[in-house]
């Protein structure tokens, strides 16, 4: 899920910076202090809602979105189980989703701790995947953030890396709750997933 920078919101609407700031610490939109820093970013869904409550004009490139989130949101079956799958590598995020698609779960991404950070606050998924080697905040930062934070107390975590058996025993310490070596066995990460979302 996209988010926005305060500056880029501020563009959007024309106003400075600190107005959109200002909005945030009133409550008025709703903005996420990403982990480890200072600043905040929204998320474009939340972003878009806040112009639909303000009265306020719809930027035209965000048009054609605002149209897929309601075609989208016309299901009336039931929520299926959200996946967040963490890694900054495309490839490897697209064949982590090709594995588990069959399954019916439904699926954000990130490519680094930073968004992660977001997404986890806002999207609360049922289960992650979470690469230790990344840019920005790493996987062990990225462990060590969501199990300090009491509303992502449910939130399972497999671990999927090519690194050292010593340094997947860590993340196992740090509240891990699977890891799975790269390159992986697409039935054994299916197994792994689907045990941790059925049988918890």
């Amino acid at each position: 899920m996209k988010t926005l920078r305060p500056s880029v919101i501020a563009q959007y609407c024309d106003v400075h910076h600190r107005t959109v700031s200002r909005w945030i610490s009133q409550g008025r939109l709703k903005g996420h202090k990403l982990p480890g820093r200072g600043n905040y970013r929204v998320l474009l869904d939340d972003f878009i809602l806040f112009l639909q409550q303000q009265k306020m004009p719809m930027p035209e490139e965000l048009m054609s979105y605002c149209e897929d989130i309601e075609t989208n949101s016309d299901s009336g079956s039931a929520s299926p189980k959200r996946i967040l799958i963490i890694d900054d590598e495309t490839e490897i995020r697209n064949a982590i989703r090709r594995v588990l698609s069959s399954s019916g779960y439904y699926f954000s991404f990130a490519a680094d701790g930073f968004h992660a950070g977001v997404k986890l606050l806002s999207d609360k998924p049922d289960l992650i995947t979470l690469d230790l080697a990344m840019p920005s905040l790493d996987g062990f930062e990225v462990l060590q953030f969501i199990r300090q934070q009491p509303e992502l107390a449910e939130l399972k975590i497999l671990v999927l890396s090519g690194f050292s058996e010593h340094e997947l025993q860590k993340a196992l310490d740090l509240g891990a709750d699977a890891v799975l070596s790269k390159p992986f066995d697409n039935d054994k990460l299916r197994s792994l997933v689907n045990s941790l979302l059925i049988n918890g």
